[in-house]
């Protein structure tokens, strides 16, 4: 509930009873009665608009208690879910790593294997030339 909301509903509490009030005096004012019974009726009056407002703004904090108390078991859950998510993605994000890790040293395993296999490839290629070089020199 914004402020001006709460002023308007202030402003409108106050507006409905101060025109109770005042129609009831009025009323008392203009009946032909006593001024001893007058004053009784409007002792009466009185009260009885009190104990509305009473209720009234009870009503309103009970009513204002349990949208309060909606909100902030809604942020609660919010907060929950979110920190679920969070998790989840950081666990995600772990095991992508992890296999891009994996992947990455299996890669390099491959060109290892490979780089060995063609220093072989290229030492037994230079030996071979080194043999026939030396066998046609020789001739």
């Amino acid at each position: 509930m914004t402020n001006e909301e709460k002023g308007m509903g202030k402003g409108l509490l106050y507006g409905i009873l101060t025109g109770a009030a005042i129609g009831s005096i009025i009323a008392l004012l203009y009946a032909p009665k006593s001024g001893k019974k007058l004053r009784e009726d409007i002792k009466t009056k009185t009260q009885d608009l009190t104990e509305d407002a009473e209720k009234y703004i009870l009503d309103v904090k009970k009513k204002a208690s349990k949208i309060f108390s909606g909100v902030k078991k809604k942020s609660e859950l919010l907060v929950t879910n979110t920190e679920e998510n969070v998790g989840a993605i950081l666990d995600e994000s772990e095991k992508i790593m992890n296999d891009a890790k994996d992947k990455v040293e299996n890669s390099v395993h491959t060109g290892k294997i490979v780089i060995e296999k063609e220093n072989e490839r290229f030492n037994s290629a230079v030996k071979a030339g080194i043999k026939a070089y030396k066998t046609e020199k020789d001739r």
